[in-house]
């Protein structure tokens, strides 16, 4: 009989170490980690693994060669990409990921669908011709420069999309389920939530603000034994400005030099919030009656998205109506040459935000060497963009391999950000009821991150990490027997 229980012990002490085998979560960090760009979570739990994100690192060369490089995990193994939001640095790097084997679901609220559909489709169309562009002028040191990927490749990758509900548990594996919460930042943004085997996972995403000109507040979670918070303006809060009378200010001084002023600005949401500003200052006679041009076909795209999704932001149909029909909505690059041609004061929205590419790079080809310009930046500028460059004062900036003189009039608006600030955070994670077994700082540059894990250590007394690039942790989430 002793013997007898010795093997059944023995047998429990295997089970055992079989489960802890089952159950020891590892989780990479293969993007987003001491940097803004490129975020990407793969959660393995042994039995499925599942990737959070799949986005493009932008800004600093060193960072963006890294999207020519092969995951350090086969793409063929994920079973799953979770969407927090449709920017290009949450989605854009999926048609590379398709492109190396993955064969999956992409899973998105429809709105963050339909978004990551325009932003990839433009990606590719954006890459294409750039290599075109570089081939035919001879400025890439690639000899032949290539797209990272073409229009073929983001269209396979739109083929493994399929639509989650918002606020509902989504059975996904044996002890796995997810939930995509409400987070404002912008259309169809959310935060994930993922239960496995009890233990609650939540994924930030980017956290929107309370008072947003167009999203409602966001939803907070409450309960987190294990948090990914974002910290893209976890050092700073955002300026206490009374927008209207600054852009106001801004517009009429431009005007009375003569000047155009050039917006450049994210498609999405960004984009849509300066046209309502700008619409609303135009209704009260508090700007002259001047030429309000968005030059953006991804823009005017997602016009369409907030039109056919309106339970997701707070404009009403005819409001969104009205506002479009205030600017001239430019999506034939030739009308950009009319609108450039035509030298008299007037106001650009361009793509993109940061400065990186699309057609605002054309405007200031034209325009950034003339003192009667003005540059308006309105939203975070990541380290090595050309945005960055000219919000810290360069005399010049470099496009489609020339160098064109600064002589424009920078100047920068941080109210419109659709990113919570630190204040706006800690607000965010004030609902959670239990201290997180592990909180990972992610989406922010080292400054910023650390900042931030400094004030919810003192706010909270929760003990935060900042994870390196590409670094692997493990938790346990076993039930003893």
């Amino acid at each position: 009989m002793e013997n007898v229980w010795k093997g059944v012990k023995a047998t429990l002490v295997f089970w055992r170490k079989e489960i802890d085998m089952t159950n020891n979560i590892r989780f990479h960090f293969l993007g987003g980690a001491q940097t803004v760009t490129g975020s990407k979570y793969l959660i393995d739990t042994g039995e499925n693994k599942i990737l959070i994100d799949c986005g493009l690192f932008q800004g600093l060369k060193k960072l963006r060669l890294m999207n020519w490089e092969y995951l350090p995990v086969r793409a063929d193994e994920i079973d799953m990409v979770l969407l927090t939001h449709g920017h290009l640095d949450h989605v854009g790097y999926l048609p590379r990921l398709v492109k190396m084997g993955f064969r999956g679901s992409i899973l998105g609220t429809a709105p963050t669908l339909d978004i990551a559909k325009i932003i990839l489709r433009d990606s590719a169309k954006i890459q294409e011709e750039g290599a075109e562009q570089a081939n035919r002028e001879g400025y890439s040191k690639h000899n032949p420069a290539k797209a990272l990927y073409t229009i073929k490749d983001a269209e396979q990758a739109i083929s493994h999309f399929k639509e989650a509900q918002e606020g509902e548990w989504i059975p996904l594996y044996r002890g796995l389920k997810a939930r995509f919460q409400y987070n404002g930042h912008i259309i169809g943004a959310t935060f994930i939530e993922l239960d496995i085997n009890g233990k609650r996972w939540v994924f930030s995403g980017d956290v929107g603000r309370k008072n947003d000109l167009l999203m409602r507040s966001p939803k907070k979670p409450k309960i987190a034994d294990v948090l990914f918070i974002e910290s893209t303006y976890g050092d700073r809060l955002h300026e206490k400005e009374d927008l209207e009378p600054r852009l106001q200010e801004i517009i009429i001084n431009t005007i009375e030099k003569g000047g155009t002023l050039i917006i450049p600005s994210f498609a999405v949401e960004r984009t849509q919030s300066l046209m309502y500003v700008l619409w609303q200052l135009k209704r009260k006679r508090a700007i002259p009656d001047l030429p309000m041009i968005m030059d953006s076909p991804m823009g005017a795209n997602v016009l369409e998205v907030f039109h056919r999704h309106k339970e997701w932001h707070k404009l009403s149909l005819e409001d969104c109506t009205e506002m479009c029909d205030t600017f001239r909505i430019v999506k034939e690059y030739k009308e950009t040459w009319e609108v450039i041609d035509n030298k008299s004061p007037k106001i650009v929205i361009a793509g993109s935000g940061m400065v990186t590419g699309g057609r605002v790079l054309t405007y200031l080809q034209q325009y950034i060497d003339k003192p009667e310009t003005t540059v308006l930046l309105v939203g975070f500028q990541a380290e090595g963009t050309r945005g960055r460059k000219l919000l810290e004062g360069c005399s010049e900036i470099k496009i489609f391999g020339k160098y064109y003189s600064v002589k424009a009039d920078i100047r920068s608006i941080q109210s419109l950000s659709a990113h919570a600030d630190q204040s706006e955070l800690l607000d965010w994670l004030s609902d959670i009821e239990n201290a997180p077994e592990k909180t990972f700082i992610v989406h922010g540059e080292p400054q910023a991150a650390d900042t931030f894990r400094v004030k919810i250590k003192d706010t909270m007394e929760w003990n935060c990490q900042i994870p390196e690039l590409y670094s692997i942790e493990e938790i346990n989430v076993t039930t003893s027997l």
